[in-house]
């Protein structure tokens, strides 16, 4: 009988051991969704059934890439949305002049080229207005929009963001312009990923040295597929969700 009720005892225990388990799951799962619920994200694209996008343009280095972009997309008769960032509009103020007369929308890309996550609220804020100040004071426009460093961003990255007049804009589609992996690898890229309501990720920095031989297929491409590239602000006005989608 010792070894009898000594088995129905680590039987008990077993089903009290499994029973906890299976609450604390329950309990971890039920954490996590909220913790998922409550995260915060940046417009990555937004809702539409219209066949409209964004194309944007990074740039933060350098003063070779950005003219040639330019003058393909006034050949095409488009308005898109560069992201600036601080140091650079300093150094290149006749090329943030041209962005700005050429009809462009102009965002911030912050001013040290950093993850923000790494930085706390109040830092980050200051981050955002200095890079603010520099862009109206060089091309007279008070951004509202801004991409982060390296697209990174958290909770409290995206609240200081909100909390200084911004909106956090990421994108739908990377062109990987950035890694020079080919004129034809970033058109197929692009040209294969667009969708409507897409923000298209690309770069105008002297880093990235392909983006602007393959800027004249890629639009090409997307107006023969019935595209109408326009500007972000533009892109969220026309968002069905009246929000953006921060979902990805």
């Amino acid at each position: 009988m010792p070894k009898i009720f000594g088995f129905y005892q680590l039987q008990r225990r077993a089903l009290i051991a499994i029973a906890g388990l299976f609450i604390l799951a329950i309990l971890s799962s039920g954490i996590a969704y909220v913790q998922a619920v409550n995260t915060l994200k940046p417009i990555y694209e937004v809702k539409t059934n219209k066949k409209i996008l964004a194309l944007s343009f990074d740039i933060s280095w350098g003063n070779k890439t950005p003219l040639p972009v330019l003058e393909v997309l006034k050949e095409n008769n488009l308005r898109c949305t560069f992201f600036l960032s601080g140091p650079w509009v300093k150094e290149y103020p006749e090329i943030v002049q041209r962005i700005k007369e050429d009809g462009h929308e102009i965002g911030s890309h912050g001013y040290r080229h950093i993850n923000l996550s790494n930085l706390s609220k109040t830092e980050i804020k200051e981050e955002i207005s200095k890079t603010h100040q520099i862009i109206n004071e060089i091309a007279g426009v008070e951004a509202k929009l801004i991409r982060t460093p390296n697209g990174d961003y958290s909770n409290h990255v995206i609240e200081a963001i909100h909390e200084s007049g911004y909106e956090a804009i990421k994108w739908g589609t990377d062109s990987l312009d950035w890694m020079n992996p080919g004129v034809d690898s970033i058109i197929e890229r692009v040209c294969q990923q667009a969708h409507a309501g897409d923000i298209i990720l690309m770069h105008a920095s002297d880093t990235c040295q392909q983006t602007a031989a393959a800027l004249p297929v890629i639009i090409k491409n997307l107006q023969d597929q019935g595209y109408e590239m326009i500007t972000v602000s533009e892109l969220l006005k026309e968002d069905q969700a009246g929000t953006g989608t921060n979902k990805k």
